[in-house]
């Protein structure tokens, strides 16, 4: 028979716009108990934007955790209310890139860092692209005014992951992702 885990007490740490944490005292398989740091995150949408020659859409990005500009996917937090993650994906491709797609496909799904967080990422792949016009484009701002976008060929982006160029773990999950459904098909 499996353990049931119990949370016995939840202390809040800090609540705030993107995150909250939380200390959990935790019912442990060895009847104890022990403390757990939780951070409870919204959740994010990641896409993978291939386009007809068989490139994808990376941007390049300011991380200020990591004191540095990393290559990433188009992606977004899950941050309006009951919004399906599929507009949430297609919100994020048209505000970070400019770019607008005729399909969604779910890819995979993963948990960043379930030792510590719930963050849960969907990862989208995005095909038949076109440019959002002129005139209904985002206004970027903040990190992302100087976004530096590139359209890269799928194997290409595989390669740099593997040779750890792109670091980011849900860019590395959805091009692999990508690169295997494309084999698959």
């Amino acid at each position: 028979m499996a353990f049931e885990h119990e949370t016995v007490t939840r202390t809040e740490r800090y609540r705030g716009p993107i995150f909250d944490v939380f200390t959990d005292e935790v019912t442990m398989s060895d009847g104890g108990t022990a403390k757990r740091d939780v951070v409870r995150n919204r959740g994010a949408v990641v896409v993978v934007a291939l386009d007809e020659d068989g490139r994808v859409v990376l941007i390049k990005q300011y991380r200020h955790p990591l004191g540095a500009k990393i290559w990433e996917l188009p992606a977004g937090l899950r941050d309006v209310e009951d919004e399906e993650p599929a507009l949430t994906a297609a919100r994020e491709l048209a505000e970070e890139v400019d770019l607008a797609a005729g399909r969604f496909d779910k890819l995979v799904e993963l948990h960043t860092s379930p030792g510590f967080s719930t963050e849960h990422v969907l990862i989208y792949l995005a095909r038949d692209l076109t440019e959002v016009p002129a005139p209904d484009r985002h206004r970027r701002t903040e990190e992302e005014a100087d976004l530096e976008v590139v359209r890269v060929d799928l194997d290409e982006a595989v390669a740099m992951a593997l040779r750890g160029e792109i670091t980011n773990a849900a860019a590395v999950a959805g091009l692999l992702a990508a690169a295997r459904f494309r084999d698959a098909a």
